[in-house]
Order: structure tokens, then sequence, then C-alpha cells
């Protein structure tokens, strides 16, 4: 009955997903997408974590008024695909950081990211008032810096050798979304 429960929570909901909050529940989910070895890759994950680690940042997450940290769900299945956040929300500049990871391969390249990123824009300029969001891509991620130019995101520098992963050293290209930018392309 529980599962019911938490299949009705859509918080946020797009034509193929919605995104849901996480809670202590979803600790296996999301112990099981940190170790999909393409999303460490491609999110730059080093560290290793334990399932009561991964417990207990759950439960920080629900008191954490600087983040708001979501679920990827299928409309259409209801299973968890991935996350999405936005950190280290600044209520005096308004501004965030979001960061977004996608479990499998199969799962991607399909859009879900996209309207995933388009939710979570329109809750952070539309309901949390925010000015300014931005993120850091890898160098090597050439999709994800082309679906987030084409989310509207604007490239605004370069940190050089910003993550060593694999043996070799790799570039994080910060990009940005002004809150007016955003309006002028969804006419809001």
């Amino acid at each position: 009955m529980e599962t019911q429960k938490k299949k009705a929570i859509r918080f946020l909901e797009g034509n193929k997903v919605y995104l849901r909050p996480l809670d202590i529940e979803d600790a296996e989910i999301y112990f099981q997408m940190l170790y999909n070895s393409e999303t460490r890759r491609l999110t730059g994950t080093q560290k290793s974590y334990t399932r009561e680690q991964i417990s207990s940042y759950i439960e920080g997450k629900a008191e954490d008024s600087s983040s708001v940290l979501l679920l990827i769900v299928l409309k259409e299945t209801d299973e968890v695909i991935g996350d999405i956040a936005l950190q280290d929300i600044d209520t005096i500049n308004r501004s965030s950081n979001i960061r977004i990871a996608i479990d499998v391969e199969q799962n991607q390249g399909k859009g879900y990211g996209s309207e995933a990123i388009s939710l979570m824009l329109e809750y952070g300029f539309g309901i949390l008032n925010l000015h300014r969001i931005e993120l850091e891509v890898f160098s090597f991620n050439k999709r994800a810096a082309h679906v987030y130019e084409k989310l509207g995101f604007k490239r605004e520098g370069i940190q050089r050798d910003r993550l060593y992963y694999n043996h070799l050293y790799h570039d994080a290209i910060l990009m940005s979304i002004l809150e007016e930018e955003y309006r002028s392309m969804n006419n809001s």
C-alpha cells in the first residue's frame, strides 16, 4: 500500500517523466544508481559510499533548505531512472546550481533528462524566484553540453584540468542560464 502512495507523489510532472521527493525508502535505489560505472564517469564521482552513508545523506537532505533533491521517474512505468537537484540555493543572490544523472544508457538520449531539467528550471525560476542557475559539465560529455545549450544555458568559461578520472585530467565547462533568458525561451 505504501508503494502506491509513493507512486502518487508527482511533485513536478512532464509528458514523459515526473519528479518526486527522495525518502529513506529510496536509499537502496540511490545506492545502486551511485555505482553505475558510466554514471560515475559522467558525473565525475570518485568516492565510494556505504548504504548507511547514503541513508544519512537522504535524511540530511530532508532538513537542508539549500537544496531540492528529486528522483526522475518514468510516467509510463513508475521506474526511477535518475536524480536531479538544485543545490547551493542562495536566496540573497537568487542563484543555484543544478545537477542531473540518468542512471542507465538505455534511458539516455530519449529526452528524459531534458524534460527533467526543464521541470526544475520552471520550478527554480517560477517558484523559488531564482535569477541564475548554473552547472558544470565535463569536456568529454559533449552530448550533455549540447543538451544544456539547447535548453538555453550559455557557456561562461572553462576550468582547466578540473577532474582527474581514469588516469586523465579533464576540463569542466561552466554554464548558466539567467531568469530572463529562460523566460524569453519559454514565453513565461
